[in-house]
């Protein structure tokens, strides 16, 4: 078999090395990147190709769920997240059969994850396999219980883009698909409105139509339009239709902001 390419991302020097050591005692190992950032991380996936890659779960300038995000999960190589959260806080990677090491990496449960991540290679993992597991992962807390999540799967006929929350102005759904209207785009996914709400954090998104739900974040103002009807004002100009049903929850949720 070719040797398995690695590539690895910690922002801490010594689990850098850590992980360089013991990725140094396997024959077949070959270490094609290593990074101290998520961004310097997506950009070594992008150019260099990997077979599995070690993630730190926290690092500055993306974190590993944000080189999965900007990779894109059905392009990214295995995975092993490593962690310094203690064994119950990583029950969400158990759950979903998505390895990880714990700090300090012990040498036993390095050539544990790596034999895993190699099997899945070997027997041939699709990447839609792939992506499933690492979806699932994005979108539940690391305490194991499903969260509101902070990244939205959206598929595409390209694959999976992977998109922050924070920046989703709002939803509206058109017949079987749901526009999803985040930063400067508009993608388009054949889901439901309610699919999506699932998934989206209720102190943030509210739903203001049967077919809207708006990010209160970018909320600007409420004006009266007719029949007890609503317009909502968002910060880029955009104006969505307020119903009267779902008025009241709107105005309640926004006097504890404004």
């Amino acid at each position: 078999m070719a040797a398995t390419r690695v590539l690895i991302a910690d922002d801490e020097p010594l689990a850098r090395q850590r992980l360089r050591t013991l990725a140094g005692k396997e024959a077949d190992v070959v270490i094609v990147g290593e990074c101290a950032t998520g961004r310097a991380a997506a950009a070594m996936l992008r150019e260099r190709p990997a077979d599995v890659a070690f993630l730190d779960v926290q690092m500055p300038d993306g974190d590993g769920f944000d080189v999965i995000r900007e990779v894109g999960a059905d392009r990214m190589p295995a995975v092993v997240f490593v962690t310094a959260y203690d064994e119950h806080a990583v029950r969400a990677f158990e759950v979903h059969a998505t390895d990880y090491l714990l700090k300090p990496v012990e040498p036993e449960r390095f050539a544990q994850a790596l034999a895993r991540a190699k099997a899945r290679l070997e027997q041939g993992e699709s990447a839609t396999e792939r992506t499933e597991r690492l979806l699932q992962v994005l979108q539940v807390g690391l305490s194991g219980a499903r969260t509101p999540s902070a990244y939205l799967p959206v598929r595409t006929r390209d694959g999976v883009r992977i998109i922050r929350a924070e920046t989703v102005r709002y939803l509206a759904a058109d017949g079987h698909f749901v526009r999803i209207h985040a930063g400067a785009e508009t993608l388009e996914v054949r889901a439901t409105l309610q699919e999506y709400e699932a998934q989206l954090d209720p102190a943030r998104f509210v739903r203001i139509h049967r077919g809207t739900i708006v990010n209160l974040d970018f909320v600007r103002e409420l004006r009266p339009w007719f029949r007890g009807d609503y317009l909502v004002h968002l910060t880029d100009g955009t104006e969505l239709k307020l119903s009267r049903h779902y008025r009241p929850a709107l105005e309640q949720r926004l006097a504890t902001r404004w």
